[in-house]
């Protein structure tokens, strides 16, 4: 089967690259150059666009005539459904919204696709061939009926998102805790695997592990005073993530309910105490600032 992609970002060539490993003849099309001019030789097209462009790029296809009446057109937007590209529904087999809940970081590095999900929904023949590529990459397509696309698409961005986050947050406290900073990847990357092995095996509440599973709330209190004293910053999001565990933890019940009571009222002390400034690390270096600043002194605002 003949494929075409149009928008060659990090999405785009991931699955480009994954559908020819599969044997499929791909053609990517950065979205930069617009609609092709000629027919679109293609069974299925996937528009790897941003989702504000969807509309626009559907309607540019519409009106240009490339699109065979033969063809399926689907998306990749996880918040938007089909008829975010209805413009395209006149002008071809059917219309589908195909997500592929994985996270795509890069335009280099491509995300392993085996057993990810993939939202499929839309029109009854999109669905099918969407289907039968995602199952080609080793994905599982579902389709929920009444999926609220915007709360299903920021459970995703919560998770993999905020994981992203967190990670980088728990490098600092590698750092300030002695470990070298190009070592801190490596170590937390395996740690967020054995995590989703746990989830997706083991499901909730029992993925959960540490002290606030075991109802250790002296650990909580030392890790809390070092957090204060080296990464005051880090503070708010430690004591937010271990008052989400305790709900996971007391439906496990590895302790007594006293003891996660206690671990209650240290998250309580710490979030009423007000945090101390993070001590200087001489040893942490500053992470590089993605725009920099132009050479050259600061200007002073003069005041009116």
């Amino acid at each position: 089967m003949k494929v075409f992609i149009l928008g060659a970002g990090k999405v785009g060539r991931a699955l480009a690259r994954a559908l020819r490993k599969k044997g499929y003849a791909v053609t990517l099309r950065p979205a930069r150059k617009g609609v092709p001019t000629t027919p679109i030789d293609a069974r299925v097209i996937i528009l790897a666009v941003r989702d504000r462009q969807l509309g626009p790029v559907a309607a540019d296809l519409a009106a240009s005539g490339v699109v065979r009446r033969n063809a399926v057109v689907v998306h990749n937007a996880g918040s938007l459904p089909a008829d975010a590209i209805a413009a395209l529904r006149g002008s071809c087999a059917g219309i589908a919204q195909m997500h592929p809940m994985i996270s795509f970081a890069s335009k280099t590095f491509f995300p392993e696709l085996t057993r990810g999900h993939c939202h499929v929904k839309g029109d009854p023949e999109a669905e099918k061939r969407a289907r039968a590529l995602a199952k080609r990459l080793g994905m599982t397509p579902r389709t929920f009926a009444r999926l609220d696309t915007v709360g299903y698409h920021a459970a995703a961005g919560l998770v993999a998102n905020g994981a992203a986050a967190l990670a980088a947050m728990g490098e600092e406290l590698l750092v300030v805790s002695g470990v070298p900073r190009k070592d801190a990847p490596k170590m937390l990357g395996p740690l967020l695997r054995s995590v989703a092995d746990n989830v997706e095996a083991l499901g909730f509440p029992e993925a959960l592990t540490g002290p606030v599973r075991r109802g250790d709330a002296g650990a909580i209190e030392r890790q809390i005073a070092l957090l204060r004293e080296r990464l005051a910053p880090a503070l708010p999001l430690f004591v937010a993530s271990a008052a989400a565990q305790l709900p996971l933890a007391r439906a496990i019940g590895d302790a007594p309910a006293a003891s996660f009571d206690a671990v209650r009222e240290v998250l309580a002390n710490a979030a009423r105490a007000k945090g101390a400034k993070p001590a200087k690390n001489k040893n942490a270096k500053r992470r590089p600032s993605a725009r920099p600043r132009a050479n050259g002194p600061r200007k002073k605002r003069q005041r009116r």
